[in-house]
């Protein structure tokens, strides 16, 4: 009786770890030298930009990027593997090597959603990202949107006001780590 009374007792327990491992939701936690940024993922709207946001995070290929392009009033872009070299005549043209296909949704672009940045091409997004600022509607539908800020916009406040020169790249790099963590 003990045996089969310490086996429910084991299962229980294990049933309770596992629910709470499985409902844990992972999230992107965006350091920089002016605060971190915690993003959470919409993988029932775009899940391949998710993976593929997640997979390079991963990898480490965020790790030393910079936010290359901040607009006051719009945004604040990074993500590009290019602003690791400080030559910035090349800021803003780099990616993974490769492209994903375009997940247009019905998200939208309200302050704090994080967007796939891309060309002309809608479907030429890679690895460059940007995190809405204020509310921008005429992106709506254009850009795959796939995440949205949890905490952390007055770092991105931050960002988008620092001094930068008439690219909109940061006077001073603004560099990122990205970890994908369970929140």
């Amino acid at each position: 009786m003990k045996f089969l009374f310490r086996s429910l007792v084991v299962i229980f327990l294990s049933v309770i770890l596992f629910s709470a491992t499985a409902s844990a939701k992972e999230i992107a936690v965006i350091e920089t030298n002016l605060g971190k940024i915690e993003v959470e993922f919409f993988e029932d709207k775009a899940p391949g930009h998710v993976k593929n946001f997640k997979d390079l995070a991963k990898k480490g290929f965020y790790d030393g990027v910079t936010f290359h392009r901040v607009i006051p009033g719009f945004m604040i872009q990074g993500g590009d593997p290019n602003t690791k070299n400080n030559d910035r005549s090349n800021h803003g043209m780099g990616g993974p090597g490769y492209s994903i296909k375009a997940e247009f949704n019905d998200t939208l672009h309200k302050r704090g959603v994080l967007s796939m940045a891309r060309s002309q091409d809608p479907n030429s997004g890679g690895s460059q990202f940007f995190i809405v600022v204020e509310d921008s509607n005429f992106l709506d539908g254009k850009y795959t949107a796939f995440g949205k800020v949890l905490s952390g916009m007055s770092v991105a406040d931050t960002i988008v006001n620092v001094p930068r020169d008439p690219k909109d790249n940061p006077n001073k790099r603004v560099e990122m780590k990205v970890k994908i963590t369970n929140r």
